[in-house]
């Protein structure tokens, strides 16, 4: 396998990324860890003209602290995620979802801008950046832009993304103390994409729901929230009842794709129990 002939860029700064991709428009692809890029060139198909790598534009792979949360690079890999000592406190669903992602050598060189932007419905980082209400800065040679995380996926591998544009952060909101959450999913083999997956959390007032996150993935051409259940679980006790609610309401809201992989029936009635299962996770971190 061999990628048709291409022209190489590798450039220094932001402004020369932007500025190639400006001049080279839908021709032109961003290489990151490559992935996801360049298996499909591989296999041809994908078939840029000009490839612009990233990998040399400097201050794209910082995790950075804040009063208001956490600004990921986008070129950060998903293993310096991972060995990250503090993201467990500072985000434990965004820590708890990073392992997820394929095998350690994927994460090795795999970005997770990469992983956002390419936005495989069955990926892990999508999902969990709907549900944590994630910020994405788009870089362009007219200037950025900030696209909330729910706006920027539009369908099956599409995104709100232009093509002369960077995505160059990630910013994720304040993790709010005592929130509970849980992530599961349900794949054939350990490393493979979900089948069938959710994130979700729960914020509490007193002993019951003040706010809550419910998205599925693997079940669609997108991240699903599933809005009836966060509505449910408001005002409510995180018990039993509350979780076979949250399961039909699941099952009854997705509409999903049979495939290869797995019936639409099967991915139906597999989020559902996902989302009962991870409801009652969520619920055992309370603090007695």
């Amino acid at each position: 396998m061999k990628p048709a002939p291409f022209a190489y860029y590798c450039p220094e700064s932001l402004d020369e990324a932007v500025r190639l991709l400006d001049e080279h428009g839908e021709d032109g692809k961003v290489l990151a860890g490559g992935q996801s890029l360049m298996p499909l060139m591989n296999l041809r198909l994908a078939r840029p003209a000009a490839i612009i790598d990233l990998n040399r534009v400097p201050g794209l792979d910082r995790i950075a602290d804040g009063d208001r949360g956490i600004g990921i690079g986008a070129l950060t890999r998903q293993r310096a995620l991972e060995r990250d000592a503090g993201l467990a406190a500072r985000n434990p669903l965004l820590a708890a979802a990073v392992p997820l992602i394929g095998h350690f050598q994927i994460r090795n060189r795999g970005t997770v801008g990469g992983s956002l932007v390419h936005a495989d419905p069955a990926a892990e980082l999508p999902a969990v950046t709907v549900a944590l209400g994630a910020e994405f800065v788009l870089a362009s040679a007219s200037g950025e832009r900030v696209v909330p995380a729910e706006d920027f996926y539009l369908g099956y591998m599409a995104t709100a993304i232009e093509a002369n544009e960077v995505l160059t952060e990630i910013r994720l909101p304040p993790w709010k103390e005592g929130r509970l959450w849980a992530i599961d999913e349900v794949s054939r083999r350990k490393g493979d994409f979900a089948m069938v997956g959710v994130a979700l959390w729960v914020d509490l007032d007193g002993a019951a729901c003040a706010e809550a996150r419910v998205v599925l993935f693997g079940v669609g051409g997108k991240p699903v929230r599933i809005e009836k259940a966060e509505e449910r679980l408001k005002g409510a006790v995180l018990d039993e009842a509350a979780g076979k609610d949250v399961e039909r309401i699941v099952a009854d809201e997705l509409d999903p794709d049979s495939d290869i992989h797995a019936s639409a029936l099967y991915r139906k009635e597999v989020g559902g129990v996902l989302a009962r299962r991870a409801l009652a996770a969520a619920a055992r971190r309370a603090t007695p």
